[in-house]
């Protein structure tokens, strides 16, 4: 029998949920609910069969074994919680929030209700992140002392600058909203979190585009094209741009690894470079589509050399490289079976709070912050693969216990807003 599934948010990672309707093949999306009549309309379209509506409760109530929460990043939390709360297993968007009370939240929403709690970290899958994952894990450069990110975005006028991701009021800044998917793979390479952060930015050009548009009720492909550049010369910027455009932090790590990321947002190319070093050698991509290549270099050379070994990221299809077919693969036999994912919703939580304080670190000259721990109960439960999981869906799980005071604040949160970023 098929997953029956709840989309919260149907707006550009509704491309996710399409990946997920799979009817008689396991899932299938049953319910869209947004509140914007536009979203509604398109859902109409590709899934005609489902009940559309404005009311999360009626979708939750609908029969449904999984909700995908996939609206804004700040409004992640109020639905999820709700549906958590309703004995429905939760697939939430990446970041898991824009700030950590939220995200903290709703770990302990999960843990409180036994139902199963899912973040879509699908970098975990992309082809060229778990093939350096299993070299690294194979030892191939030794002991990782040292992990490196350079990432640049350049769709990133079109895709963070002319919707709600360039106020910070929404979004917090890039290093969260952006930085969060890549600090996250940095922390996945070098085996741990961050324990300090310290970090430089600038909004070094779009903040001085005076060309503005209120975009309500678009949607990111309504307005990209590659023929927007350069970048100086975009055009309707969202009406408010307060967040940096170029930043970079540098991470302290649980384990002593040191650890960089970078971010531009008005390069020529779009890819992500990671470099990661250890006792016996260097590792580093070249690319990071199917095809491209991973180079090892496990020799000592005199200047610049090629490298002594070369492995080439697989070949995939569908969105990310193939890592939304395999996220959302990993999902569905999550709600269906349990046992460990990829994913982690406490390395998803870890990449906001380090995102966060390294944003507070930007903002106020550059300090080096501590970055604060997760509740120790939370992390083994989630470490033991949410063991109190698999309450029956469509049945309201407990709303006792002494967390329910966290929670509190966000479970009403609207359900509003369908534009979604591209990762």
């Amino acid at each position: 029998m098929d997953i029956r599934i709840a989309v919260v948010g149907y707006g550009l990672r509704g491309s996710v949920a399409r990946e997920a309707h799979r009817p008689g093949r396991g899932s299938a999306v049953t319910v869209v609910c947004d509140p914007d009549p536009g979203a509604r309309e398109r859902a109409r379209a590709d899934f005609p069969d489902a009940l559309l509506t404005a009311d999360l409760d009626e979708a939750l109530a609908a029969g449904v074994d999984a909700a995908m929460v996939l609206t804004p990043d700040d409004r992640h939390a109020g639905p999820a919680i709700r549906a958590l709360e309703a004995g429905v297993a939760v697939f939430c968007e990446k970041p898991v929030a824009t700030s950590l009370a939220d995200a903290d939240a709703m770990l302990a929403a999960a843990r409180r209700t036994g139902s199963r709690l899912y973040v879509g970290h699908n970098m975990r899958h992309m082809p060229v992140v778990v093939l350096m994952r299993d070299l690294v894990a194979r030892g191939a450069v030794g002991e990782v002392k040292a992990v490196w990110c350079r990432h640049f975005v350049g769709h990133g006028g079109d895709f963070y600058f002319k919707d709600w991701h360039a106020d910070r009021s929404r979004s917090v800044g890039l290093l969260l909203q952006k930085g969060a998917h890549d600090i996250d793979v940095v922390h996945w390479l070098a085996g741990a979190p961050s324990r300090r952060v310290q970090a430089m930015g600038a909004q070094a050009l779009y903040a001085g585009i005076d060309d503005r548009q209120d975009r309500t009720g678009q949607v990111m492909p309504q307005w990209f094209s590659l023929d927007n550049w350069p970048p100086t010369e975009q055009k309707g910027l969202h009406p408010v741009v307060d967040v940096e455009d170029v930043s970079q932090v540098n991470m302290l790590l649980d384990n002593g690894v040191l650890a960089s990321y970078q971010q531009c947002h008005f390069t020529p190319d779009y890819w992500r470079n990671y470099t990661v070093i250890g006792t016996h050698g260097r590792l580093e991509n070249t690319g990071d589509s199917s095809g491209s290549e991973v180079h090892l270099w496990n020799r000592r050379h005199s200047g610049s050399a090629a490298p002594d070994e070369v492995f080439v990221v697989p070949e995939a299809t569908g969105g990310h490289g193939g890592a939304d077919v395999a996220l959302v693969d990993e999902f569905v036999r999550f709600v269906r079976d349990g046992g460990g994912t990829a994913t982690s919703p406490v390395a998803a939580r870890d990449s906001v709070a380090a995102g966060l304080r390294a944003t507070e670190s930007l903002r106020s000259g550059g300090a080096a912050l501590d970055v604060p721990r997760l509740d120790d109960g939370l992390v083994a439960y989630f470490d033991a693969g949410q063991p109190g999981a698999g309450a029956p869906a469509g049945g309201p799980a407990s709303s006792e216990g002494p967390d329910r005071e966290m929670v509190r604040g966000v479970t009403t949160q609207a359900t509003q807003g369908s534009m979604e970023a591209s990762e």
